[in-house]
């Protein structure tokens, strides 16, 4: 028997007992399609040996819990299958609609029908089911569920409190009668922005009554919180006005004036509107807290404000001629800033809309809002004033002496040298002010180094602010861990009260972050404040962030955070005309791809110089690419606008690009880098559009507008390069719609609306900011009020400023070049501002700890926060996904494991195509956790819960395995190969143990055969 023979006779074997095995089966031939009572159930089912049959439903509720119920069981014997018909008896609760008998229940997810055969005489674990099937009954809500008709007469108790139940069952919605339009504080730069609110009507028809007859003669109060830093600069500046949906001011509109009064304005029912001031003026530097009474056609304004301890309080009445019209869901309320008026210079608090009703109040007895105790404001101002002070002295007497220094130098009298001698001070500059705050010492130094340098001249204390500014930076460059920077903060802060912006948003991220001090996120929330109201760019993006997603215990305003998206928007399309080495092209890099930091470049990089042998060699591409980029400064290498035009001209004059004929054209016609030529500009556009090329296409279509006034001539072009998918022409288009200005049409809030939303979809962001400021109060009858759609907006166009590119380049740079802290310090300032590549890469950098240069606990605290704050963008990466599923799966540093939570983020991974998230899914369960069926019903798997665990698994790697990433290839195969095992081992452990008795049984008879065959084979060769 040779063996082969041998081989095919075990497959024999082991075949009839797969067929034996193969006996147990079951199927419900007719489930129904949703869970009904009394529906008959046909089952088949058979069995080899005695058994049970075990009818149950599997119910998964929206609190993510998972029950099982049985419904029925009965013997099986072996022998031919069999049919059973049963009447289905499922709960009323999932049937029926609650009545009072029939109770209520939490909301049904999934309703699964599971039959199996199984043992008789062992536990209900897996290991005793011998088949089974399962079919998913689709719930339906609890109010679209049948009434059950009962078949008895009820008591006259259990009929009342069915009656009651049924009645009680609709409730009135929550209406809000105290509204509360600003819980925070909101940091003004005195620009064109606030914060948009809408009020609806009131959902209960009695309340909407009154609301109604209120409209003519409103009867309600208005209070506003407001520190302001400068009066206003305008005429008049926006406090809380009221617009209609024509944007005409309606009840109420207050205004703050040049003069410091208080403007009120009032509409009545014919339209016209008239206004008093108030007799009072807000003070500077106080939180006041302003009150406005409307009682029909009484006006009544009242003011109280803080200054230390002390109260001071105002008030004003005026009764107007006409009547008083407020509707208070017409149109919106804007507090602050808007379209056509700017806002106060300063900080809006906590401000209240008494709805319908006036409530008791007594000036005297004024509360000041927690927020505004928790901020602290004023005291940090008052710290500043006597920090301003004392080192205004000092520099007075430094520059004495610097001088008298200057004037020694040079020829002068004994006179003279009297006279200067005699007007300076007995004992001048005694050192007692930096002797007792040590941390004042590099002020008092800088301050003295500044006046020697400028001769005596008076030197600013934001020159001072300046210097300590660097000083901290070029100190926290030589550090080499955390450890140095609660001793550089004290010149950071300092830094702060000279009026250095960089300096406050840095100590605020320190503070939020807990990078090397204590996190104090109030402390951090006031630097930000201040940077803010200064209109620096990464303090709005950090409160625009702090407000959209509620950290930090704020909770979340999307018209708030919207508010401060809005300015930095509208400020990085200024950016973007007038480019500076300041900024840098902001570029998506997370430090976990090699193949992107690989295309890290700079000016004596090799790539840069082979991109310049390409371009020398007529590369069009090459061309464009250099010029890419030192014009915006991308991939490392430092912008230089002058050199970029060099290689703009030779792709337009040498190589007659396109592309590179389209930038030319446009830096000659902005005098980018080379002196401005319209004439010849337009040479160029016109050739690169002959080829083809959109963007010359609408570049030629502005030059028409602007220049020429030819609009017909414009939006001819403007068409034709929307046909090619300019972004650009689409935003033109809008702007010609919304101003009136398209030839033989009126203006179309509604139609540029449209034009808007395809612009900001192409990738716009001026397109990006006018959709958001539309969502952000809605067109009437066209377009509904978004908020949420509106921040998201704003948020992804304030993203591509170009000083955020900046800060993301050096903290790039620092990483190439392994200066870690410096690159992670970089990092959070981006990630505080809500950049999610920037969060990711903070969280990578801690979670690498290269060097061990961060301590244990804070690596460990950093890896939580970045890469849950990661997880939270609208496009999370993959591996941050799995990092923070393995996080929850581990459970470190007393915090406890999640496993439900650690498969979310599985399965968000999974989801993206990540292999890694199914390959964790997959180990998941094969350590035994039961997947919710939540989970396999976003995968697209519900049929696999109630499947065999060899299945789930063997789904699970077998995707891991295809979703097309190399270096997840083998892994995934190897996982797969080792489920198809170890199924084997089970399946078959009858059949090899078999095999194996007959191999050791057979081994003498066939070592005599083979030696004899060896040995006959020897004869006949001799």
């Amino acid at each position: 028997m040779d063996y082969h023979r041998l081989y095919k006779y075990v497959c024999q074997i082991c075949l009839s007992i797969q067929i034996v095995w193969g006996l147990d089966q079951v199927i419900l031939l007719n489930p129904p399609e949703e869970p009904v009572s009394g529906h008959l159930l046909e089952v088949l089912y058979s069995c080899d040996k005695p058994a049970v049959v075990q009818l149950a439903c599997v119910l998964t509720f929206d609190t993510g819990t998972t029950s099982t119920l049985p419904l029925r069981h009965w013997s099986c014997v072996p022998g031919n299958p069999k049919i059973r018909t049963l009447k289905l008896s499922l709960p009323d609760w999932l049937v029926y609609q609650a009545d009072g008998t029939v109770p209520d229940s939490q909301w049904v997810l999934s309703c699964i029908l599971q039959v199996s055969v199984r043992c008789s005489g062992y536990d209900d674990s897996e290991r005793s089911v011998l088949a089974q099937d399962v079919a998913a009954l689709q719930p339906k809500p609890s109010l679209s569920r049948p009434l059950k008709q009962h078949q008895l007469c009820f008591p006259w108790n259990t009929q009342m409190l069915r009656i009651t139940h049924r009645s009680s069952k609709t409730q009135c919605p929550l209406e809000k009668e105290t509204v509360y339009l600003l819980s925070s504080i909101y940091a003004s730069t005195g620009e064109n922005f606030g914060i948009t609110k809408t009020l609806n009507a009131h959902s209960s028809e009695v309340l909407e009554v009154l609301r109604l007859k209120a409209i003519s003669f409103p009867w309600c109060m208005f209070s506003i919180w407001i520190f302001v830093i400068r009066h206003c600069q305008d005429r008049m500046c926006g406090v809380f006005h009221h617009l209609d949906s024509q944007d005409n001011y309606v009840t109420p509109a207050l205004f703050l004036t040049s003069s410091g009064q208080l403007h009120v304005q009032m509409t009545g029912e014919s339209g016209e509107s008239s206004a008093f001031l108030c007799p009072f003026k807000v003070p500077l530097s106080q939180w006041c807290q302003l009150n406005m009474v409307l009682h029909g056609r009484l006006v009544t304004v009242s003011m109280v404000c803080m200054d230390k301890e002390q109260r001071t309080v105002y008030s004003t009445e005026h009764m107007f001629r006409h009547s008083v019209v407020l509707d208070d869901s017409e149109g919106y309320f804007v507090i602050g800033g808007g379209k056509y008026l700017r806002g106060v210079e300063g900080y809006y608090g906590p401000s209240v809309y008494y709805r319908n009703r006036i409530p008791p109040y007594s000036m005297s007895e004024v509360i000041v809002p927690e927020v505004i105790k928790n901020v602290n404001l004023t005291g940090w101002l008052k710290t500043c004033q006597d920090f301003h002070l004392e080192l205004n002295v000092k520099i007075s007497g430094y520059s004495l002496k610097a001088k008298q220094k200057a004037e020694s130098e040079s020829c002068t009298d004994a006179y003279h040298d009297w006279m200067v001698k005699d007007t300076l001070p007995l004992k001048l500059q005694s050192e007692p002010w930096e002797a007792s705050v040590p941390q004042r010492r590099h002020a008092a130094k800088l301050a003295k180094l500044l006046a020697f340098k400028h001769g005596g001249r008076t030197v600013s204390l934001a020159a001072v602010g300046r210097a300590l500014y660097s000083l901290a930076l070029h100190k926290l460059g030589k550090a080499s861990s955390i450890g140095a920077v609660s001793r550089i903060l004290p010149l950071l802060l300092q830094a702060g009260c000279l009026a250095e912006n960089q300096a406050l948003h840095l100590s605020s991220v320190l503070y939020s972050a807990g990078l090397g001090v204590k996190k104090q996120p109030n402390k951090a929330w006031l630097l930000t404040l201040l940077a803010a109201q200064k209109d620096y760019r990464l303090a709005l993006l950090h409160l625009g962030h702090l407000h959209h997603q509620g950290d930090h215990g704020i909770p979340p305003d999307p018209d708030l955070a919207y508010a401060y998206y809005a300015n930095i928007a509208k400020q990085t399309t200024s950016d973007r005309h007038n480019p500076s080495p300041n900024q840098t092209f902001v570029e998506s890099v997370y430090l976990n791809n090699e193949e992107v930091l690989n295309l890290q470049t700079s000016e004596n990089h090799h790539i840069f110089h082979w991109l310049k042998l390409q371009a020398g060699n007529g590369a069009a591409e090459a061309e464009q690419a250099i010029g890419r980029m030192l014009f915006w400064g991308q991939q490392g290498v430092s912008p230089n606008i002058q050199r970029a035009v060099r290689h703009y001209k030779r792709g337009a004059v040498q190589l007659e690009d396109p592309v590179a004929m389209y930038n030319y054209a446009i830096v000659l016609m902005q005098g980018h880098g080379v002196k401005q030529d319209v004439p010849r500009s337009i040479t160029f556009l016109k050739k690169a559009m002959d080829q083809g090329f959109a963007p010359a296409i609408n570049a030629l279509a502005w030059y028409y507008e602007q220049f020429e006034r030819d609009y017909e001539r414009a939006v001819q072009l403007w068409e034709q390069a929307d046909l090619h998918g300019s972004p650009d022409a689409a935003m033109n288009l809008g702007v010609m719609y919304s101003q009136g200005l398209y030839p033989g049409k009126a203006a179309d809030q509604f139609m540029a609306y449209k034009y808007y939303l395809k612009s900001a979809e192409r990738g716009h962001i001026s397109g990006a900011i006018q959709l958001a400021e539309m969502w952000t109060t809605g067109i009437t009858g066209h377009v509904e009020r978004r908020p949420s759609h509106a921040v998201l907006w704003a948020k992804w166009a304030a993203e591509h400023n170009g000083y955020l590119g900046s800060i993301l380049r050096k903290a790039l740079d620092s990483y190439l070049k392994s200066d870690m802290l410096r690159s992670l310090l970089y990092y959070m300032i981006a990630a505080e501002s809500g950049y999610a590549a920037a969060q990711f890469n903070v969280a990578y950098l801690c979670e690498q700890n290269v060097g061990s240069f961060l301590d244990p606990a804070f690596a460990s605290d950093c890896m939580w926060r970045y890469y849950n704050l990661t997880i939270k963008s609208q496009n999370p990466d993959a591996y941050a996904l799995n990092r923070m599923g393995d996080l929850l799966y581990e459970g470190q540093d007393e915090r406890q494991k999640d496993l439900f939570s650690a498969a979310q983020m599985y399965k968000l991974a999974a989801l993206r195509n990540g292999p890694q998230g199914w390959y964790n899914l997959g180990l998941l369960a094969e350590e035994g956790y039961r997947l919710p069926l939540s989970v396999l019903i976003e995968l697209g798997l519900p049929e696999l819960y109630l499947a065999d665990n060899t299945l789930l698994l063997s789904t699970f790697y077998r995707r891991c395995r295809d979703s097309g990433d190399t270096d997840s290839y083998l892994p995934c195969s190897l996982a797969l190969f080792n489920v198809y095992l170890q199924s084997f081992q089970r399946d078959y452990s009858a059949a090899i143990k078999f095999s194996s008795a007959v191999a050791v049984v057979a081994a003498p008879s066939i070592l005599l055969i083979i030696l004899g065959v060896l040995r006959g084979r020897g004869l006949s060769l001799h």
